[in-house]
């Protein structure tokens, strides 16, 4: 029988691959077998203890920080653990849908402080899905102070750029920005 840490582990391992959109069997082909679906498996059922240089380049391979591979809390009570957001409750008139992918390839010098201010979100809202991120009016008019321009300026060096996504409201996503 699992113990319940280590089924709270798997879950954390799960929500993580699942937000980035990815099978076992996708997790097993894209690390070079290096993180087989059986024993990934076995790790998000709590069966199988991972250790900590496994989870390390597991963390690695997602893309995000060790310590969000892990539970909230180590007391295992219930309910302190953060709930995850949905697309609806992230998203707003004044949101800004940011391209993660694009933001990666970006050899600009505003490029790597939006990526770790875009990071801190991620880590705060346990949104790890890796494609894209929507930022709220307050994160818009924060970037706006960091780089010091208006949030409309933002918004318009983001399209510069090609960072900002605008889907038609059928996909799922609200417009972002104007």
């Amino acid at each position: 029988m699992p113990s319940s840490y280590a089924r709270r582990v798997g879950d954390r391992l799960r929500s993580v691959r699942q937000q980035q959109r990815l099978s076992l069997q996708a997790v097993e082909v894209a690390s070079g077998e290096e993180f087989k679906a059986s024993v990934l498996g076995a790790y998000e059922r709590g069966e199988r203890a991972i250790s900590v240089p496994r989870l390390q380049r597991l963390a690695r391979f997602y893309n995000v920080p060790v310590d969000q591979l892990l539970p909230r809390d180590a007391g295992g009570e219930v309910g302190w653990e953060r709930a995850e957001s949905t697309p609806t409750e992230l998203e707003g008139d004044d949101g800004v849908t940011i391209d993660l992918t694009q933001l990666e390839s970006l050899g600009v010098p505003e490029g790597h402080t939006l990526a770790r201010y875009l990071s801190t979100i991620q880590v705060q809202r346990q949104d790890f899905n890796g494609r894209v991120l929507t930022i709220r009016r307050e994160d818009l008019r924060a970037l706006a102070a960091l780089f010091d321009v208006s949030p409309d300026e933002v918004r318009r060096r983001l399209d510069d750029l090609g960072l900002r996504r605008v889907h038609a409201a059928s996909d799922g996503f609200s417009r972002g920005g104007a």
